[in-house]
């Protein structure tokens, strides 16, 4: 399980995020949206396209733009739309479940197959 954290507070917790640029993007499902509150700011990614942010809100003490989404993302980053990630101390802990390893993996599942032999020479 992955989870992201702040001042001793889960705020994401899920069994896999979306990894972009050393990032944890969390599902929006998994994202405890009572701790973050709508923030002004944008930024603008040359690839991922125009990112909105959120205050991290936890008891009484906030942490601002501590987190951010892409609402309309690219078409390149199309899987990452509305998914949450954190920076500015809120931790992210944890590992990926059900995951297999390796570079392996990830090739073939850009190709829609896997990896495993299929026994055959």
């Amino acid at each position: 399980m992955i989870r992201a954290t702040w001042n001793g507070t889960v705020l994401a917790e899920t069994p896999r995020t979306v990894r972009v640029e050393g990032n944890h993007y969390f599902p929006p499902e998994s994202v405890r949206h009572e701790h973050l509150i709508e923030s002004p700011t944008r930024s603008l990614c040359p690839w991922k396209g125009l990112a909105s942010y959120y205050t991290v809100a936890v008891n009484d003490e906030t942490n601002p733009d501590a987190a951010w989404y892409y609402p309309h993302p690219s078409p390149l980053a199309r899987r990452i739309k509305n998914h949450v990630a954190f920076w500015n101390g809120v931790h992210i802990e944890g590992e990926p479940e059900g995951e297999p390893h390796g570079n392996a993996h990830r090739v073939a599942a850009w190709f829609g197959g896997n990896a495993r032999r299929s026994g055959r020479t």
